[in-house]
């Protein structure tokens, strides 16, 4: 979870970044832009880590009660 937290804001950081530095905006700004861009990042980048975990687990569940009969009579 940490390293999906961090790779989230390192892509949020350099995408809003290069973002910046490509509309040739102040290096203040951009430092700016970047740090909000890593926040932003990092929060999706959990977000969709959540629901990816949550999709994989139901799968396992649901392929594990086909799989076993038995636990579907109960």
């Amino acid at each position: 979870m940490k390293f999906v937290f961090l790779a989230g804001g390192l892509a949020g950081f350099l995408l809003a970044a290069g973002a910046g530095w490509w509309a040739d905006r102040a290096p203040d700004r951009i430092f700016l832009d970047a740090s909000i861009g890593c926040l932003v990042g990092a929060l999706l980048f959990r977000w969709f880590w959540t629901v990816l975990v949550r999709g994989i687990r139901e799968t396992i569940l649901q392929r594990h009660a086909a799989a076993n009969p038995v636990a579907k009579a109960k």
